[in-house]
């Protein structure tokens, strides 16, 4: 027996597949269900049955609502677009099982992120659906206790395991990056709230040439849904909230050399300026020879070796030594 690790049971097929590889090496697993205030429970309850696993339930929706959905509402009034999962990991998803842990007296948690911990840090997972970049956050003290399952596997392979398994779950649809925006539509979850920015300005090369919906239906790079023609290919380059307008530009106009970047976190020590692999959103099909490199220095700016295509403020941007996360904070 390995010991006690509390893992974040969804009652979705990778953390229930995360549940019976790592009973499989011999930890006592017991399941954590962070709940949200969506329906779930019912599936988490289901798959900790079909696994054999104590479960527990965790109410996490004031610490949701205080440090993501209401931050992520006012990136976006910001003309920013935000990362929320990001902020989730590092703010509320980690430390409610390092809690649960501590109260259980675990020595390990685990989650089915498709990632790998090498060496005390977050590593790039199966190229086909990393998501190192979501957990560029981590400080070593959470990183040091976690245990990720499926970091080699691709989710094909996992969805045959659980069929194998005879786990209920093995072709559950996959959840939404954004678990309380289920629907995705962003700018109606924004206006439920009761925020609804007004209508204002396109801009193209200076001259007004419609109206926008209000800012938060837009994003920097952009190129669908703007609701305007103006007979060729436009994509958002800027966002001004003050101003209330959306600067319209050819392809050519979105790509940036330098960003800043606030808030970083660290899992190790760097003397800046320093070179990084940098990851500016999450993208699947990434290896380490793929990303970008870009020096960031001491006041926070980073400047790319070549220029990257429409960064957004309010991302993540994750830095990478080969395929290793080692810190991560949010464009400027």
């Amino acid at each position: 027996m390995n010991g006690r690790v509390v893992l974040g049971l969804s009652g979705g097929v990778d953390s229930a597949v995360s549940a019976a590889l790592l009973q499989r090496e011999g930890w006592a697993v017991t399941g954590c269900y962070l709940d949200n205030g969506l329906p779930g429970w019912e599936g988490a309850r289901r798959a900790a049955e079909e696994l054999k696993i104590p479960l527990l339930r965790r109410d996490i929706r004031r610490e949701l609502e205080e440090r993501v959905c209401a931050p992520f509402a006012r990136s976006y009034l910001r003309g920013e677009t935000p990362s929320p999962c990001v902020l989730c990991n590092r703010e509320v998803k980690f430390p409610a099982l390092l809690s649960a842990a501590e109260e259980l007296g675990a020595e390990k948690i685990a989650t089915g992120h498709y990632a790998r911990v090498r060496a005390g840090r977050i590593a790039m997972g199966c190229e086909e659906n990393d998501q190192s970049y979501m957990l560029c956050r981590l400080d070593g003290g959470a990183v040091s206790r976690l245990l990720l399952p499926l970091g080699d596997l691709p989710k094909s392979r996992v969805r045959q395991l659980a069929r194998d398994m005879g786990l209920s779950v093995a072709d559950k649809a996959d959840s939404m990056d954004i678990c309380f925006i289920p629907d995705g539509d962003y700018a109606a979850y924004i206006e439920s709230r009761g925020i609804t920015p007004p209508p204002g300005d396109f801009l193209f090369h200076g001259e007004v040439v419609g109206q926008h919906r209000g800012i938060h239906h837009y994003t920097p790079g952009q190129r669908k849904r703007l609701g305007i023609a103006l007979g060729k290919r436009v994509y958002v380059s800027a966002i001004d909230p003050g101003e209330n307008t959306v600067t319209l530009s050819d392809d050519e106009e979105v790509w940036r050399r330098s960003i800043r970047v606030r808030d970083s976190v660290w899992n190790g020590s760097f003397e800046l300026p320093h070179r990084f692999a940098v990851r500016v959103r999450h993208t699947h099909h990434q290896s380490p020879d793929t990303l970008p490199t870009a020096v960031l220095h001491p006041d926070g700016t980073l400047l790319f070796d070549a220029p990257i295509r429409a960064p957004a403020p309010g991302q993540a941007a994750a830095f990478y030594e080969g395929d290793a996360v080692v810190g991560g904070g949010f464009i400027a």
